[in-house]
């Protein structure tokens, strides 16, 4: 949970159902159906910082659980 989603959980309260939709779609559009963890992407930041990855130049590591693939 981030202070972004946070914030919109508070106005699904009020139920604004534009809100609810766009959730849900999003939801629906993610492979592995839930969002991620902060430790999730901080787990590749730690590979990439230490010798894991000493041979690694340039790469783009997408930690999103899928959602740039569907």
């Amino acid at each position: 949970m981030t202070p972004g989603t946070i914030s919109v959980a508070k106005e699904l309260t009020k139920l604004k159902l534009g809100l609810i939709k766009d959730g849900l779609d999003f939801k629906a559009r993610l492979p592995m159906g839930r969002a991620g963890a902060p430790d999730e992407v901080a787990r590749v930041a730690l590979v990439l910082a230490s010798q894991a990855s000493s041979y690694v130049t340039g790469a783009l590591i997408p930690v999103d659980g899928g959602f740039l693939s569907s």
